[in-house]
């Protein structure tokens, strides 16, 4: 919910005398009925409504500029215009069955420059805050109740670096979780991180069911640091020491990502490198096909060699999968998410989080 000109939600409800079960009723119907605007919700007196419309009140933080549909009818993407002008975008995937999983932002672009991603080539301009995470899934929710469905998957693998803007997105995990409003299951969110080790060592004192998933992308230190600067930072040793505390802590399997580049990390070395850095744990191999984006001279590898490459792993014992593209004739794939509006010269703006390398 946004009520502009605020600086708390306790202000807004002293100016406007509401009792604690009115902002429950606002609560429950911007995330559990999914409203779409304050005229929708009959069961506030309707001064009150009037006067809440008339003040500028919205049920979202997100406004959609631009929603694109793939040839296929199973990718929706938006564009959405957040309260200062910022833009972010976030994914529907409709899969084949009863199952719809949401894609969303956690920052409007992204500090760490992976060279295959097309949202950390465009830099960063900053957090969102946890109800600007939350009512990208709201949107797609509201978008999916129409056609008598619902989400059934949230992954935090939109714009930016979640575990970047740790506080925020644990809130918009708890808003998604909330059995009293949205009420999506732990098990069905997942948040991915380029292996920020501290925010790691964090997330698996949180004690919840959320997946992790760990984007590795090369086994490595030699490829990793050329594609990902982070791992200057966090090394490949490093970072898999957090995701073996992680697993003993909490018994819960890691996700890892692994974008494949022609001649980059696809060889049968890198492949055997990478089903040693497995062995041992309970972890799972996501491949990725590469989705081009406009700023990197990279090239995806072939669809036979990502099968040998797999086959490795397997041989191995690694659990692997290769991912499915969803969404790439509208630039919503893995990869690809980049606001229209954002140059890439913000990367250097003042108040930008610098990443450490």
């Amino acid at each position: 919910m946004r009520a502009a000109g605020y600086e708390s939600q306790a202000a807004f409800a002293a100016a406007h005398a509401l009792r604690p079960y009115r902002l429950e009723q606002l609560y429950r119907a911007a995330t559990k009925e999914l409203a779409a605007g304050i005229d929708a919700v009959t069961v506030l007196p309707l001064a009150l409504r009037e006067a809440l419309s008339t003040e500028g009140f919205a049920l979202e933080s997100v406004a959609p500029v631009t929603i694109q549909r793939s040839n296929d009818g199973q990718t929706s993407k938006g564009l959405f215009k957040l309260a200062d002008g910022n833009e972010v975008e976030a994914v529907l995937m409709e899969h084949w069955g009863e199952r719809s999983t949401v894609c969303i932002s956690s920052q409007a672009g992204c500090a760490y420059a992976c060279t295959f991603c097309s949202t950390g080539q465009a830099g960063y301009t900053r957090n969102l805050s946890a109800v600007e995470i939350f009512d990208q899934a709201r949107f797609f929710a509201r978008e999916l109740a129409g056609r008598g469905k619902k989400i059934t998957n949230v992954v935090f693998m939109g714009q930016g670096e979640p575990f970047a803007n740790y506080d925020a997105v644990m809130n918009a995990v708890r808003l998604l979780n909330d059995p009293q409003g949205f009420g999506l299951g732990h098990r069905h969110i997942t948040i991915s991180t380029v292996g920020l080790v501290p925010k790691i060592d964090a997330f698996a004192a949180e004690g919840i069911q959320v997946n992790l998933a760990i984007s590795l992308h090369a086994p490595t230190d030699e490829q990793r640091s050329k594609i990902m600067p982070v791992n200057r930072r966090y090394p490949v040793a490093e970072l898999m020491a957090a995701c073996a505390r992680y697993a003993a802590k909490t018994k819960r399997k890691i996700f890892f990502e692994y974008v494949m580049l022609e001649g980059v990390n696809d060889d049968d070395a890198s492949a055997r490198a990478l089903a040693k850095l497995m062995r041992g744990h309970l972890y799972h191999v996501n491949l990725i096909p590469y989705n081009a984006t406009p700023d990197a001279p990279l090239r995806g590898t072939a669809d036979q060699r990502i099968r040998a490459f797999a086959a490795i792993l397997d041989g191995a014992g690694v659990a692997t999968t290769v991912r499915t593209p969803m969404g790439r004739d509208i630039a919503a794939a893995c990869g690809q998410l980049r606001a229209q509006t954002q140059p890439k010269a913000q990367r250097a703006r003042e108040g930008e989080p610098k990443l450490a390398v």
